[in-house]
């Protein structure tokens, strides 16, 4: 099992940056794809971005695609999440997840070991 953990999150004027990580332990990540995700206080959880085991393929939700960018360290076991013009419709706690599925099918389900979540809030 991976332990993962998010930071990075905060408060931030609509059109600011942040930057999220997440570190891995327990075991190395390079060997897994792996996903952002958020959630909204009442909302289901929501896909943001994936990115494969090397870093080759990204995937984005059409709402942030030009605006967040996924990246990965495996020599530091850790992903991140760029996050630039941000928007209030962009507040939500940000989780991070290994995905256990080789289809991306961008849904809760395809993941695992999910981290605690930062919560990133964007003012207008």
């Amino acid at each position: 099992q991976v332990q993962l953990v998010e930071s990075g999150g905060g408060l931030v004027q609509a059109g600011g940056s942040l930057r999220l990580s997440c570190a891995a332990s327990g075991r190395r990540i390079s060997s897994y794809a792996m996903g952002w995700f958020r959630q909204a206080p009442g909302k289901e959880r929501e896909f943001v971005a994936d990115i494969t085991w090397s870093g080759g393929t990204t995937y984005y939700a059409a709402s942030v695609k030009g605006r967040f960018t996924i990246s990965r360290d495996n020599a530091k076991n850790t992903v991140y999440l760029q996050m630039n013009s941000l928007k209030p419709e962009d507040t939500a706690v940000y989780l991070c997840a290994r995905r256990r599925t080789v289809v991306v099918g961008k849904v809760p389900g395809d993941y695992d070991d999910w981290g605690q979540g930062t919560q990133v809030t964007v003012s207008s």
